[in-house]
């Protein structure tokens, strides 16, 4: 096919554009291109938006609306009806990379289902960047995004990732730092001595890794930190997990299951949790159950016993 014979679709581009998580010069190229361009750019703080463009000496031609949090339902079938119209929507967060713990999610997902093109303008990323000075392991890690706010939900949150063997990475407001830190150190979530970095004001002029053991960056914190935070934290090591008797494998999937689990998924997230083969778990399981109708220790199982 030549160019003459390219097809185009009357349906519009969104764009999702990563801007500066601090020091404007990070700006792709694209990005002033991408603005200057666009029918209509959709910024999560309007005012942020054009200090933006003025500091890269670029004048949007195109509508300028707002899309946040608050409003991010009620817009997305304007902008979604645009893009059928054939427009260039450019939408932009106020740094990073818009859906990453930012509004963009419920645009993106409806623009797909219309059949629009979605594309992105890619940029730095607080994520990447503090994985990558964190000097903790890189090569598999999740985004858990901002922990929640309740003491007790954090501590949930926390405590069910106590046994996430990937480097983990949260975003975090200053004014909660020291107690979420506090709370990471807890033994009933990571422990105190887990290794982390907390990466504050990255790019900018007072940018600051600090890296230790959770309990130690939880009394550096007390003090105060300002800026923006992110915080990168080690995954379990397999080597520190406690040894565990078949009595006690028994009593992880009996709490389970007196919470209202199936035996079986009990079994399947005891052996998940703890490393240990899921067989192993099933005949601790059934060890214990002849042991409590008093007979004998069960050997391994025979054949009339079968996983539930």
């Amino acid at each position: 096919m030549n160019r003459s014979e390219t097809i185009t679709s009357p349906l519009g581009i969104l764009v999702l554009a990563g801007t500066p998580i601090g020091d404007v010069r990070d700006a792709p190229p694209r990005l002033a291109a991408e603005l200057a361009g666009a029918d209509v750019i959709a910024a999560e703080d309007t005012r942020r938006l054009r200090r933006l463009t003025q500091e890269l000496g670029v004048s949007p031609q195109g509508r300028i609306v707002s899309y946040f949090e608050a409003n991010e339902s009620a817009r997305t079938p304007d902008l979604v009806a645009r893009l059928q119209e054939g427009a260039r929507v450019v939408l932009v967060t106020d740094a990073g990379m818009p859906s990453v713990s930012d509004p963009g999610y419920r645009l993106v997902a409806a623009a797909v289902a219309a059949g629009i093109t979605v594309t992105a303008v890619p940029g730095p990323s607080a994520v990447l960047t503090a994985l990558a000075l964190s000097g903790l392991p890189v090569d598999r890690f999740c985004f858990e995004g901002f922990a929640p706010r309740k003491p007790g939900e954090r501590m949930k949150t926390f405590s069910g990732l106590a046994e996430e063997p990937r480097t983990m990475v949260f975003f975090e407001a200053p004014h909660r730092l020291a107690d979420t830190l506090a709370a990471m150190a807890d033994p009933a979530a990571f422990g105190p001595q887990r290794p982390a970095a907390v990466c504050r004001e990255l790019t900018k002029t007072y940018e600051e890794v600090k890296r230790g053991g959770l309990a130690e960056l939880a009394a550096w914190a007390v003090d105060g930190v300002r800026g923006e935070i992110t915080i990168v934290v080690a995954g379990a090591d397999p080597r520190d997990r406690p040894e565990l008797s078949a009595a006690d494998l028994a009593g992880l999937v009996a709490a389970r299951e007196a919470a209202g689990e199936h035996r079986k998924t009990a079994i399947a997230e005891v052996a998940a949790k703890t490393g240990v083969p899921k067989r192993t778990v099933f005949d601790a399981v059934v060890g214990s159950k002849a042991e409590t109708k008093g007979g004998a220790k069960a050997g391994p199982t025979s054949g009339h016993e079968k996983e539930s």
